[in-house]
């Protein structure tokens, strides 16, 4: 084939021509970060208190459930075939052990299950210091996208979401009484990691964002699920329930994965798979 032919196919319009390539999934599809239901977010609510979330108005949460139906970890819809998560929530490909709930606000009602195809964990993922604490998802069936069912946007390499900036966390975590059957959130302040070192020291690292400590946190649960901050009026996954206190004090800032610095892996495995 000459060059202008070839030149002429990679031009051709994709419904018309039987082209033989396949454009990757975008990361962040058009219409990601906008709920169809509008999220109300009061302030410094105390997630470990439990302010429920408008029902449906995170339509990118997902809560990943084993075979019984246990919820043990959040995650988040970045487009209709991923999901991504946290690296420590070990979530398995087998078939018959995980599975991704889409569209749920109560955990005692049915949603949209999805199986899982297969999971990429960071290759640079350590259990100990807890650093790239990323995994992604592919999904076995694409998501039914719809009013309950949504992408979030996925922060860029060169975004700046700086301390003091107000952004949003939710999931299922404890609080003081129990598990919540609802989905929870709360509004919580972003702190530079000069600041978070003062509460964990050298544990913060560049892989590494912190929220809280201002009266609200993130707790067990919530693991893998989404802190999402505003940018050009969507919501955008900044961070990825990480790690903090182990009794969930809401004086002690949450540490979540930052997705600025991980969003070139995540570009590759995405285009790879």
């Amino acid at each position: 084939m000459s060059l202008d032919k070839i030149i002429n196919f990679i031009k051709c319009d994709l419904e018309i021509c039987n082209c033989v390539f396949l454009l990757p999934t975008m990361m962040s599809p058009p219409g990601c970060g906008t709920p169809a239901i509008q999220p109300i977010v009061s302030g410094y609510s105390r997630i470990v208190n439990g302010e429920e979330a408008v029902p449906h108005s995170w339509p990118w949460q997902v809560s990943l459930q084993d075979y019984t139906g246990f919820h043990f970890c959040g995650g988040s819809l970045i487009n209709e075939n991923w999901v991504v998560t946290a690296a420590h929530c070990n979530v398995r490909s087998n078939r018959t052990s995980h599975r991704v709930v889409l569209g749920e606000h109560n955990r005692s009602s049915g949603s949209e299950n999805v199986q899982v195809m297969r999971v990429f964990k960071h290759e640079n993922y350590n259990g100990y210091t807890i650093n790239n604490d990323i995994l992604l998802i592919k999904l076995a069936s694409p998501a039914q996208l719809n009013m309950r069912v949504s992408p979030v946007c996925v922060a860029e390499i060169g975004d700046n979401f700086p301390g003091g900036m107000m952004c949003v966390t939710s999931g299922w975590g404890l609080t003081p009484s129990n598990t919540p059957a609802l989905l929870q959130q709360a509004a919580l302040p972003l702190l530079a990691n000069s600041d978070c070192q003062r509460y964990w020291g050298s544990k913060i690292t560049d892989k590494m964002i912190c929220a809280g400590a201002a009266g609200a946190s993130s707790c067990m649960g919530d693991s893998g699920g989404p802190l999402v901050c505003q940018k050009g009026g969507a919501w955008t996954l900044v961070g990825i329930v990480s790690w903090g206190s182990g009794t969930c004090t809401p004086t002690m800032p949450g540490v979540y994965a930052r997705v600025t610095e991980l969003r070139a892996w995540m570009d590759q495995k995405i285009a790879a798979n």
